[in-house]
């Protein structure tokens, strides 16, 4: 067991279950932020149908990307609480609002409306709250002797707005995508014209984060600007998948949008990994830094292994029980 590198391991774990959160519960907080610029009722009651099995489901990947941050990463964990309190409480608190609104909406009569707008603010806030967490790690912290010593609200920066925003647009358009899978008639043909423009706004988004990001970041600067060239694959290949994500849209074809997305997402995830890479809390800690006892992971990935298999397993059942278009009439109650 010397030779293993168990801290590696667990990065590994831990990315892949961020990242099947992002993109699982990335498409379902997309629907909401949607919401108020659907058609009409009937379409609004299409798409949260199409999502209403799978939601919570998809969030157990972020619970099993937290209790491994603790476990494996103490300091990522108490730094990231110190320092992104309030954005986390945003985050959480969204996440509650709309799993609150799913259970109303379906059972009230004229409050309907007022759910529809729970729904889509908690998803909203959810999914801005991530992406400001994203570009508050991309901008580091203030940290010494291990602790955070920084403001309440040092997170909040033009930058990690321009994250956030970034987010919001980017789960939008897996909803839109998701949509265009799951329904047909007018709130496809709604869905085809949204996921259009919503692409050029994540692109638009992916082009300010990887110019902004070098020109703050000494370290990023030199990794991409310096000899590795073949870094430029990551870019060249996220605006190939964009355009064929375009093209798939005008010729209207269901699937591809959606897989396409979740491609855009990978490269995006795939950028901030290099760029960042290997520092947990930046901009001196690195994984290993910041890792917690070899006993401590050896013990914990134990379990971790029985458990993964069996998440998958019940969320691949889950989607397939509940695979095909949603038609009106066929509510999820």
């Amino acid at each position: 067991m010397e030779n293993i590198d168990l801290t590696m391991i667990w990065v590994v774990i831990i990315g892949i279950g961020i990242f099947m959160y992002v993109l699982m519960d990335g498409f379902d907080l997309g629907v909401g932020i949607l919401f108020p610029f659907a058609p009409d009722d009937e379409s609004r009651d299409l798409m949260m149908n199409s999502v209403a099995p799978v939601w919570d489901g998809n969030e157990t990947w972020l619970i099993l990307g937290g209790a491994g941050l603790l476990a494996a990463f103490p300091l990522i964990y108490s730094v990231f609480l110190s320092a992104l309190y309030i954005g986390v409480f945003l985050l959480l608190a969204g996440l509650i609002f709309r799993g609150i609104a799913f259970e109303f909406r379906f059972k009230s009569g004229k409050s309907k409306h007022w759910w529809d707008k729970s729904f889509s603010i908690g998803s909203t806030v959810a999914a801005f709250a991530q992406g400001a967490v994203i570009g508050a790690y991309i901008q580091g912290f203030e940290v010494v002797d291990m602790k955070y010593v920084g403001g309440a609200f040092d997170w909040l920066t033009p930058f990690t707005v321009m994250t956030g925003l970034g987010v919001v647009t980017g789960y939008a358009l897996l909803g839109a995508t998701w949509t265009v899978l799951k329904t047909e008639g007018r709130t496809r043909d709604w869905a085809f014209r949204m996921s259009e423009r919503l692409l050029l706004g994540v692109f638009g988004f992916f082009i300010i984060v990887s110019l902004w990001t070098p020109l703050t970041k000494p370290f990023v600067y030199n990794r991409w600007l310096g000899n590795a060239d073949w870094l430029w694959i990551f870019p060249l290949l996220t605006a190939v998948v964009s355009l064929w994500v375009w093209r798939a849209i005008r010729l209207r074809h269901e699937a591809v949008p959606f897989m396409g997305s979740m491609i855009l997402f990978a490269m995006f995830y795939l950028g901030i990994l290099i760029s960042m890479w290997p520092y947990a809390v930046p901009p001196d800690y690195t994984f290993w830094d910041a890792a917690s006892d070899p006993g401590s992971q050896l013990f914990l990935l134990i379990g971790v292994l029985f458990l993964i298999p069996v998440i998958l397993g019940y969320t691949a059942f889950n989607y397939w029980v509940f695979r095909g278009k949603v038609t009106p009439g066929a509510g999820y109650h």
